[in-house]
C-alpha cells in the first residue's frame, strides 16, 4: 500500500517516542529516501514506495531496539564534517570538539607541522585539524584494521590529502617521527561502569570504551610514551572522562610535562587535560 512522506513522518515519531522522536524520525526516513533531510519539508505530500517504506519500519525496529542512530544512518556530524561511522568505530560525540578547539589553538595557521591522533576510530578528529590547518601533516593511527578502513574511507570521501594512515597500539604506531602535537581521545571508562550498559555504549567497540578498572590504563600508556615522540616545546593532549581531570593532570606532571592544565567542554566539565614536552 501506498503512503506518503507525512504520513510516515507521523508513524515513525509515534514510533520512536522521546523528546528527539521527530527529529529521528525524519532523519531515518531521510535516509531511507536517500535524499537530504530539507528535503521532507518540501515534499511532504509524495508519494513513498512501499519498499522504502519497509527500510524505513526495519531502521525503526532497530532504533526502538537501542541500536545507536549514527549506526543505522552511517553518518555523525562533527565539526564541520560528516563522518561515515559504523560499528567497527566509536562514534564521534559534542564534547570531543573540546579537544580539537585545543589542539587547533596550539598549531599555526601558516606553518606546517606534524600532528598524532592516536585512536583515531573514524579519523574524526584528525580530519577536522587536517581541514582547519592545510599545512598541518597529520598521521591517524589505530590498532584497528577495521577503524583505520572507515578512517581512510572518510579522508578519501572529504578529500584530505594531508592525512596520513598507521596501524599500531598507541605511540607504537609512531616509528621515529618526532610530532608538534600528539593528540587522543583513548578509552576512558572504567571495567564494570553501570554505563556500558545503556545507551549507544552497548552497541560501540568496547576496546574504544573500556580501559582498565579505573578507566586510565590508555592514558598512563600514552603519558609514558609520548615524550619520546614529541618534538621539545611539543604539546600531548588527552580528551578523558569529567572526573578525571586531575588524576591525568598528575600523570602528566609526573611525566615531566610543563604547563599542565585541564580545558572545559561546552558543559563546563573538565574534558581535556595537556601538557607540553620541555624544551
Amino acid at each position: 500500500m501506498m503512503t506518503d512522506v507525512r504520513t510516515l513522518l507521523t508513524v515513525a515519531t509515534q514510533a520512536l517516542a522521546g523528546p528527539d522522536a521527530r527529529r529521528e524520525a525524519e532523519l531515518l526516513l531521510a535516509h531511507a529516501l536517500r535524499q537530504p533531510r530539507a528535503w521532507l519539508y518540501a515534499h511532504a505530500g509524495d508519494a513513498v514506495a512501499p519498499a522504502t517504506s519497509a527500510t524505513l519500519h526495519s531502521l525503526l525496529q532497530r532504533r526502538v531496539a537501542g541500536e545507536p542512530l549514527a549506526y543505522l544512518t552511517g553518518t555523525r556530524a562533527f565539526w564541520t564534517l560528516d563522518v561515515e561511522v559504523g560499528p567497527a568505530v566509536l562514534i564521534p560525540r559534542p564534547e570531543t570538539e573540546c579537544l580539537v578547539e585545543a589542539a587547533l589553538q596550539r598549531m599555526p595557521e601558516d606553518k606546517a607541522v606534524r600532528v598524532a591522533d592516536l585512536g583515531t576510530g573514524s579519523g574524526a578528529i584528525a580530519l577536522a585539524l587536517a581541514r582547519e590547518r592545510p599545512f598541518a601533516q597529520v598521521l591517524a593511527t589505530d590498532v584497528s584494521a577495521a577503524a583505520l578502513s572507515v578512517a581512510r574511507g572518510n579522508a578519501a570521501r572529504l578529500g584530505l590529502a594531508n592525512v596520513g594512515f598507521a596501524r599500531g597500539d598507541w605511540c607504537a604506531a609512531l616509528g621515529t617521527i618526532a610530532f608538534d602535537l600528539i593528540v587522543a581521545n583513548p578509552p576512558y571508562i572504567a571495567a564494570g561502569d553501570p554505563h556500558l550498559a545503556m545507551g549507544d555504549l552497548r552497541f560501540e567497540p568496547a576496546a574504544a570504551l573500556v580501559a582498565g578498572d579505573d578507566g586510565l590504563d590508555a592514558i598512563r600508556t600514552i603519558v609514558r610514551d609520548a615524550p619520546r615522540h614529541l618534538r621539545p616545546a611539543g604539546w600531548l593532549l588527552l580528551e578523558h572522562g569529567w572526573e578525571q581531570g586531575p588524576a591525568v593532570c598528575d600523570l602528566l606532571t609526573a611525566a615531566g610535562f610543563t604547563q599542565v592544565a585541564c580545558e572545559r567542554d561546552l558543559e563546563d566539565r573538565e574534558r581535556v587535560s595537556l601538557g607540553r614536552r620541555p624544551r
